[in-house]
C-alpha cells in the first residue's frame, strides 16, 4: 500500500470530523503509517497506536470491518473501476456503516448514534 492512499484518507476524514487534539489513531504496523509523511500530520495534535506484531487480535475492530465490508458490500463481485469501488465504498461507509448498521460492540447502535451519545454526555 502507498502511503499516499492513508495520507490522503487521514486527511480527508481531519478535514471531515476536525476531531479535538489528543485523539488516538490506532493502526497496523504496516509501513505507510509509519512513514515519515504521515506521522508529520499527526505530529503535536494526534496520538498514534499501532498493533503488536504479528497480533490480529490488536485490530479486531478494524479486521471486523473488513469483513462486513466484504461480505456485505463485494457480495456480487468486482467494481467496473477503480472510481466505482471509491464512489460505491465511500457510499456504503457515510451512507449505510456509520450512521444505520447497529454494532453489536457499541450497544446495537450505530457509530454514529454511538458518538452523538458520548459527546452529550460530556
Amino acid at each position: 500500500m502507498r502511503d499516499e492512499l492513508v495520507i490522503t484518507a487521514l486527511r480527508r476524514a481531519l478535514l471531515g470530523r476536525q476531531p479535538a487534539n489528543g485523539l488516538i489513531l490506532h493502526s497496523d504496523r504496516g509501513r505507510q503509517y509509519a512513514s515519515k509523511e504521515f506521522r508529520k500530520l499527526l505530529a503535536g495534535k494526534y496520538l498514534q497506536s499501532m498493533s503488536r506484531a504479528g497480533e490480529c487480535y490488536d485490530n479486531a475492530i478494524a479486521e471486523s470491518f473488513w469483513s462486513r465490508l466484504k461480505a456485505e458490500m463485494l457480495e456480487s463481485g468486482v467494481f467496473l473501476s477503480l472510481e466505482d469501488a471509491r464512489v460505491e465504498i465511500g457510499n456504503y461507509i457515510d451512507n449505510y456503516y456509520n450512521p444505520i448498521r447497529k454494532h453489536s460492540g457499541i450497544g446495537y447502535t450505530s457509530p454514529v448514534q454511538f458518538e452523538f451519545k458520548h459527546i452529550s454526555q460530556n
